[in-house]
């Protein structure tokens, strides 16, 4: 993983990579827990599955994916960093979510599965950390693990829908052409539109993709208030970094007394892209 300009962006865990610190994955979980809940719906998950959440965090999505399976189902749950891993195993044996739930520390690019383990997968702001060399390899084993006719569901942020108003409505925009000109974090950001064709290559069948807007309008409710005003901080000193509007000092502080959020008329949006595919039925020779 590039792990090299992650300090920039912050809230780092053990892992190194930025933003998958418990606070702000949390955060930024409760900010946007009703479109993400209604894209979890979309995946493809049913009752009585055996699901895998394949890069779990802090473990947000678990007590969701126990309800979806239900009670005859199964969920486990794997995540890079040790401390994330630890606290979602925590969180289930504090709340038990009311069907069998494991969580364990591990990497995406070699599951501890064997083949066919997993009737369903989901992959949930995640992929946004691998390279193009890494996405492939993940991408195959998200589908060795998952039974035939089973389905593989990738959600993630796309960078090409943040804004913020009131503002220079090209802000971002601009930062993210500056900084995704190379690899990193930032171009990974601006790849999740592309993720149909990389789980086509992959070899899904019948993938399907939807990008929905993601919309937080003044007076932002504290939750989303406390990850945006967070993140733009982060993203505002890369692009006075990098030389960009000095409007971006608007965003420096999230306390600032004229911060664009605290407007009468403040806004900002995100995009998320749902990418799910089926894992074809082997095929045998006559």
């Amino acid at each position: 993983m590039l792990t090299e300009d992650h300090e920039a962006w912050g809230h780092t865990s053990s892992t190194g990579l930025g933003f998958t610190h418990h606070t702000i994955v949390d955060a930024h979980f409760q900010a946007c827990e009703v479109p993400y809940l209604q894209l979890l719906g979309q995946a493809g998950v049913r009752r009585g599955h055996h699901v895998l959440d394949a890069g779990c965090g802090s473990g947000d999505f678990l007590p969701h994916l126990a309800a979806l399976v239900g009670p005859t189902g199964r969920v486990t749950a794997i995540d890079l960093a040790e401390e994330n891993a630890a606290l979602a195993a925590r969180r289930v044996r504090e709340q038990p979510p009311g069907c069998p739930v494991e969580v364990r520390q591990g990497t995406l690019l070699a599951l501890p599965y064997p083949d066919d383990t997993f009737d369903a997968v989901w992959c949930a702001n995640t992929v946004q950390y691998l390279d193009d060399t890494e996405l492939a390899a993940v991408l195959a084993e998200l589908r060795r693990v998952t039974r035939p006719g089973g389905t593989v569901a990738v959600k993630d942020l796309d960078a090409h829908l943040i804004t913020v108003r009131p503002g220079e409505p090209y802000l971002f925009t601009d930062f993210f052409r500056a900084a995704g000109a190379g690899p990193g974090y930032a171009r990974q950001l601006l790849r999740s539109r592309e993720l149909y064709r990389w789980m086509r290559r992959a070899g899904f069948t019948g993938v399907r993709q939807r990008t929905v807007l993601i919309e937080h309008h003044a007076p932002l409710t504290p939750a989303a208030r406390a990850f945006y005003t967070a993140a733009c901080a982060q993203v505002a000193r890369q692009a006075l970094d990098l030389g960009l509007s000095e409007r971006w000092a608007d965003l420096l502080d999230p306390d600032g007394p004229a911060h664009p959020l605290d407007d009468p008329d403040g806004y900002i949006s995100e995009g998320n892209v749902l990418a799910v595919g089926t894992v074809a039925a082997a095929t045998t020779s006559p």
